[in-house]
């Protein structure tokens, strides 16, 4: 859950529908609000920052709070001059770091703590986590309550690309873009081969750069690097790739006849269980790396996690069978760095133990993170 500190000024930075909104006048429902999505007030603001503190009430004790800072990066220096001279604290949130990062926008020189909003974890969603539906629909919070949630990301994903691509006009050819994120799907959870992307949506290598760019600045992707400390292998040095949100990542995904559906349900198991960890490692303050493992012989693990806390390699398998192909990766990777963790998620029903590699079925490792992790 979202951990935010009124008493400090901070950035909440998170995709669209993550629920930052939600949380604030739920959790924080004195503070002055400021939408920069109003019309009225993004002129106005826009025309002149200055013009800040006439939104203000006099005497506010409250933390202010503005909505979609990123639309206006030079209201960053008002701010900024607020905090100074009036000691006054902000909530800024965003849903797009593009325009703060390209613009060199004024980051308060570290008077602000930068938070993120994830979509929902198993935690919160609590007793009603279904794995099937979550790896199907995914976690954002308005898709556990909508009577037809693959209409919703459908639009969702439509709202992205017209909103965000088109109206900030970061790319010339919207169709291309939409090529792109299509494409990119069949890169879920896979190393990254830009050379393949470019050829099936018919880009040129270096636009499709540029594209996967747009995404982590839109906060709808990442990309996890090899882990390479100390690596007594040649190692591919391709990072893998991964949409923040499953339910995002099916709904761009195409399926036809020639597709197996245990593969796209794999894909978005090991994505469902990332998004997981990813969320927690930030909102538990794990500090925990996270990496992907490969080397150039096609040994790989899923996910590593590197940190204060140690040293975990995590592989996450669909099936409820277990063959010991499925523990070669890890038993390379613990054979390299014996002072690891390795952590097998299945569909089975039993723990299993080989060492320092533990078997656990889905359920119980999603439930039992913290204790595994933390």
């Amino acid at each position: 859950m979202i951990n935010i500190d009124p008493s400090q000024s901070c950035f909440l930075f998170g995709a669209r529908g993550t629920g930052k909104t939600f949380w604030i006048r739920h959790f924080l429902p004195h503070c002055v609000y400021i939408d920069l999505l109003d019309d009225e007030i993004y002129r106005k603001l826009l025309a002149n920052p200055a013009s800040l503190s006439t939104w203000i009430p006099p005497g506010n004790q409250w933390p202010i709070v503005i909505d979609e800072i990123q639309k206006i990066p030079p209201l960053l220096d008002e701010v900024h001059r607020q905090i100074e001279h009036f000691g006054r604290k902000f909530i800024l949130t965003g849903s797009s770091a593009r325009k703060l990062r390209r613009g060199g926008a004024n980051l308060l020189a570290g008077r602000a703590l930068v938070n993120e909003c994830y979509p929902l974890t198993a935690h919160e969603i609590g007793e009603g986590f279904d794995v099937r539906e979550r790896i199907k629909y995914g976690c954002l919070p308005a898709v556990l309550d909508h009577s037809d949630p693959g209409r919703f990301l459908a639009a969702y994903v439509n709202t992205y690309l017209k909103e965000e691509v088109m109206a900030e006009g970061i790319v010339r050819n919207l169709a291309n873009f939409a090529r792109f994120m299509e494409a990119a799907s069949f890169s879920q959870a896979q190393i990254l081969n830009m050379a393949t992307v470019a050829r099936d949506c018919g880009v040129e290598r270096k636009v499709v750069e540029q594209y996967f760019q747009i995404l982590e600045d839109l906060l709808l992707a990442v990309r996890l690097p090899v882990f390479t400390r100390r690596a007594k292998r040649n190692m591919t040095t391709h990072p893998k790739f991964f949409f923040f949100d499953v339910g995002v990542y099916r709904a761009l995904r195409p399926s036809g006849p020639l597709d197996e559906p245990e593969i796209i349900e794999g894909t978005a198991l090991e994505s469902l269980i990332f998004q997981e960890i990813r969320a927690l490692n930030h909102y538990q303050r794990w500090e925990y790396d996270l990496y992907t493992w490969r080397s150039r012989t096609k040994l790989e693990v899923d996910l590593i996690l590197y940190g204060p806390r140690g040293l975990h390699a995590i592989e996450i398998k669909r099936s409820g069978r277990l063959r010991d192909e499925d523990l070669k990766g890890l038993r390379a990777f613990l054979e390299d760095y014996p002072a690891a963790r390795g952590h097998l998620v299945y569909q089975g029903e039993k723990n299993l133990y080989y060492d320092r590699l533990q078997v656990r079925p889905l359920p119980e490792f999603l439930n039992n993170l913290e204790e595994i992790l933390a």
